[in-house]
């Protein structure tokens, strides 16, 4: 073996001895830390040892106590899938009565064996901050299949039952509700009908222009806008509406009492004009004019005012 030789242009009290001193050093840090922290076997009470299928959760619980006292905050173990079998969750502290601190592992079983089989809860080691390193060991389970392997083979299950019939709904009631609801439903298109009705009826015989138009609709002349009749009864709803006669020249007023009938002074005038044309002109003007188109729209602007 080739002796160990200090470096070429080595010094007492150079660097070289300041890294072999902090090797050492950690060395026997090491050394003193591995002495004062010896595994304990930990208190733990364990699962039962038998009578689980696949989705069951096993409950470890860990004494958190080494010689008599709490070790104080551990570090957690991982959490997810341990092998084939068991799953870990996240762990939790809990306090009994009495004060002591357990940290509490649960384990699910996350695949079904064919036959009878024993699997083991893993053996954990838990560093806790005092410095104490508490063991826990290995746990074995039995774990059984969820249904045997010859089920209806061999008679070991009775035969499948037929799937329950559903409960037979009662319809009686359902057809006594839905024959209230119609007839509620029927009542009430009846009454808005009437409703509606009725205020077409009342509008009719109070307001002018509504009772103008259903007059000009009852006449039976071929022509309307050119019955006289049915100038004569435009130019009595106008009046009543302004209060007073009105003329081409008086406009005004009916539209201070009726302003929602503003939008048509243009078609006003020209009634007006055309009506002076026909009634007191020597030679009646024969241009035709809308005069029922007209008594619609002061109708509709009536009815909107309401």
């Amino acid at each position: 073996m080739r002796p160990c030789t200090r470096p070429t242009g080595w010094r007492p009290g150079s660097l070289w001895d300041a890294v072999i001193a902090t090797m050492f050093v950690v060395v026997l840090t090491s050394a003193v830390g591995a002495i004062a922290a010896p595994v304990i076997p930990a208190s733990v009470e364990q699962p039962r040892a038998f009578g689980y299928v696949l989705g069951d959760v096993l409950t470890q619980r860990v004494l958190l106590k080494s010689g008599g006292r709490d070790v104080g905050a551990v570090a957690l173990p991982s959490v997810g899938r341990i092998g084939i079998w068991l799953e870990r969750r996240p762990a939790r502290l809990e306090s009994d009565a009495e004060g002591r601190r357990w940290l509490v592992i649960d384990y699910q079983i996350t695949n079904a064996p064919q036959t009878l089989t024993e699997i083991a809860l893993p053996a954990l080691t838990l560093t806790s901050e005092s410095g104490a390193v508490l063991q826990v060991a290995e746990w074995p389970v039995s774990v059984g299949p969820l249904t045997s392997r010859a089920a209806f083979g061999k008679g070991d299950l009775q035969d499948l039952r037929p799937d329950r019939e559903a409960p037979l709904v009662q319809l009686a009631p359902i057809r006594r509700r839905i024959g209230w609801a119609l007839g509620l439903l029927a009542m009430t298109l009846l009454t808005w009908l009437g409703w509606w009705q009725w205020r077409n009826q009342r509008e009719a015989a109070r307001l002018p222009f509504a009772r103008a138009w259903r007059q000009m609709q009852r006449l039976e002349a071929p022509d309307i806008d050119a019955d006289a009749d049915a100038w004569l009864c435009l130019h009595r709803a106008l009046n009543e509406t302004a209060g007073q006669v009105v003329h081409a020249s008086s406009l005004s007023s009916l539209f201070a009492r009726a302003p929602h009938l503003r939008p048509l002074h243009p078609q006003l005038e020209h009634f007006y004009r055309h009506s002076a044309e026909r009634f007191f002109a020597a030679a009646p003007a024969n241009s035709r004019f809308p005069l029922l188109d007209l008594c619609r729209k002061l109708y509709r602007a009536e009815k909107r005012q309401q």
